[in-house]
């Protein structure tokens, strides 16, 4: 648990954003040789958004999500102290997207960079800003988790294309002077082994692009599915356990348990691992498919209306590299105060 202090970091407001386009699994059937029953068996997922758009990037889907919460808090973006964006997806390399959706958003006295964990960005993200918040020296942190992660999908890979698909949701942090409310408690882990299992073999300082890396498809998505899913449970199931444990809270004290909606079957095993009904589970992979660093706020997102002052909330994640951890929330405001979107 933290030290003691004054001023607690609280989520006060979520907003999110998901492309028009629907890419569903019949549509993938005239790509690789898959159907829509074996992609919903495998992983659970019915369709994914796509940014169609080639003029448009990560950015826009993040920016999208944070005018939703300008509009529904009348938040003046100058009143922003920071934006954290969580993605593996930069609009650019040797840039900082963060900075870049500042700018956009007319945040003109906040600070902004990008923070690359993966699948657990939003999570790291958000224990980074309530840090921030409890040193007292900030008032209003964005932070963002969005991807755009078709432009990495090989759609000839049967393996990955049915997997991902793009979007972003945000959240605003502000203090909350009741300590009992907010961002309570946060168990983080990472092992450099999983490197090897999911990565982007070329485009990075260590394989640079070039003709033989492009012809030979290097620079897409690489997972080795059954290896991960095997890690992804052990570590989201031990994390949500030990986070638990940490504050002395047991499956009837919580509320909601907000996984990453990497897979299905994954969620429903860490959920049986750790006693938590499924009812109590937040689910859109079937809508969305896994969008990485945007899967657990776009949740928050679309749960927000039902989500109540008091509620005990675990977000848990697994990602590349390998990260994994939870984080515990003590839901801050009635979410009915933002049904309109």
């Amino acid at each position: 648990m933290k030290p003691n202090h004054t001023i607690n970091a609280a989520i006060t407001c979520m907003g999110g954003f998901v492309p028009e386009y629907r890419l569903t699994n019949q549509e993938l059937e005239g790509y690789v040789q898959t159907s829509d029953e074996w992609i919903r068996t495998r992983t659970g997922i019915g369709e994914r958004r796509i940014l169609k758009d080639e003029t448009k990037a990560t950015s826009d889907l993040a920016i999208a999500a944070i005018n939703e919460i300008l509009r529904k808090k009348n938040l003046d973006p100058k009143e922003i102290d920071c934006v954290i964006c969580s993605t593996m997806t930069p609009d650019m390399q040797l840039t900082v997207t963060g900075a870049y959706i500042a700018w956009k958003i007319g945040a003109d006295n906040a600070w902004g960079y990008d923070f690359t964990a993966a699948c657990c960005g939003f999570i790291y993200g958000l224990t980074t800003a309530a840090t921030y918040i409890e040193s007292g020296r900030f008032k209003k942190i964005i932070v963002v988790g969005v991807d755009n992660m078709s432009r990495f999908v090989d759609y000839t890979d049967r393996n990955t294309c049915i997997l991902f698909g793009d979007g972003g949701a945000a959240a605003l942090v502000e203090p909350c002077d009741d300590t009992s409310l907010g961002v309570l408690d946060s168990v983080f882990h990472s092992n450099g082994f999983g490197r090897q299992l999911m990565n982007q073999k070329a485009g990075g300082s260590l394989k640079p692009a070039s003709h033989a890396t492009v012809d030979a498809r290097e620079h897409y998505a690489f997972m080795d599915g059954k290896a991960v899913f095997k890690y992804a449970v052990e570590g989201m199931a031990s994390s949500s356990l030990e986070v638990m444990k940490k504050n002395n809270l047991t499956v009837n004290d919580i509320a909601w348990i907000v996984p990453h909606q990497a897979n299905l079957r994954i969620i429903e095993v860490v959920a049986k691992e750790v006693g938590v009904p499924m009812e109590k589970v937040m689910l859109n992979i079937e809508k969305f498919g896994n969008t990485i660093a945007a899967t657990i706020p776009l949740c928050l997102w679309e749960y927000e209306p039902r989500l109540k002052k008091g509620d005990y909330i675990i977000l848990v994640s697994f990602g590349g590299g390998f990260t994994w951890g939870a984080t515990l929330l003590k839901w801050g405001y009635d979410g009915s105060d933002f049904i309109g979107k």
